[in-house]
């Protein structure tokens, strides 16, 4: 009968180590699941920290464009505003004769030398002069009709008068120059 109880201890030991084994299967399951777990919660993690990351650098670019906008641009209404000026002064100094030259140069030559430096500025400040001349090509980029003329030896879009010049403040139109332009039928 000896051997019986050796089968009956095998058994016992064999059902003991199945148990151990099955528990220690399990330990390792619920052991990979959480890690599982872990694993995709640092994903989720790392993807929004890459996302926020992004998005700070999206808002760091936007905030530098916004601030070169507003250096070059910001004071456009005050240019703006001082075109007519410019506009005045450069009609006043057309219209002198030689005869109030002579008369009151120093005065002219006081209007002339704040003529100069309200140029000085405007160039400063990145304004520049739109100046078409008689015989250049009209661009509605840059140039305003105010007319159209059939005006003989001239071809169809040439510019035929200039009324105001324009300006750019940089790469931007400020008031486009306004001229009259040939509508001369091609012949």
């Amino acid at each position: 009968m000896a051997e019986p109880r050796d089968n009956e201890f095998l058994d016992d030991i064999d059902d003991a180590e199945a148990e151990a084994y099955a528990e220690e299967m399990e330990e390792i399951d619920d052991e990979a699941l959480e890690l599982d777990q872990l694993r995709a919660e640092r994903d989720l993690l790392k993807d929004r920290f890459m996302r926020a990351l992004a998005d700070a650098e999206n808002a760091r670019k936007r905030s530098d464009k916004d601030r070169r906008e507003a250096e070059n641009y910001g004071g456009s209404k005050l240019a703006r505003d001082m075109l007519p000026v410019y506009d005045n002064m450069k009609r006043a100094l057309e219209a002198v004769t030689d005869e109030q030259r002579t008369i009151s140069g120093p005065l002219l030559e006081g209007i002339e030398l704040t003529m100069r430096e309200l140029l000085n500025v405007f160039k400063k400040h990145g304004i520049e002069v739109i100046a078409p001349e008689v015989g250049d090509k009209f661009d509605p980029q840059q140039h305003q009709a105010m007319f159209e003329a059939p005006v003989p030896g001239t071809v169809a879009g040439e510019i035929i008068q200039v009324a105001t010049e324009g300006f750019m403040l940089h790469d931007r139109l400020l008031r486009p120059a306004q001229v009259g332009v040939s509508s001369m039928p091609a012949s």
